[in-house]
């Protein structure tokens, strides 16, 4: 249960620290686009950014379902 909920824990931080830099990203774009809206590659790396950071936001979530199902098996072991 331990090893379990130490990878959760280290699968959470990555992942968040993986959106983070998702979000520079995203912001670097968009600040791109404002001086040339027209630019197709732009468009196409904010589309594929958007998707990655979908991604990353359904792993966070998963992970914090894991680690929420985790602690609520080491508290019902403890009672």
């Amino acid at each position: 249960m331990e090893d379990a909920y130490k990878l959760y824990k280290s699968q959470y931080k990555k992942a968040k620290e993986t959106l983070d830099i998702l979000e520079k990203q995203k912001a670097e774009i968009n600040f791109n686009l404002k001086t040339n809206p027209a630019c197709p590659n732009l468009h196409k790396n904010l589309r594929d950014i958007n998707m990655d950071i979908r991604i990353t936001l359904n792993e966070i979530e998963h992970v914090e379902s894991n680690i929420q199902d985790c602690e609520l098996r080491h508290n019902a072991s403890i009672s």
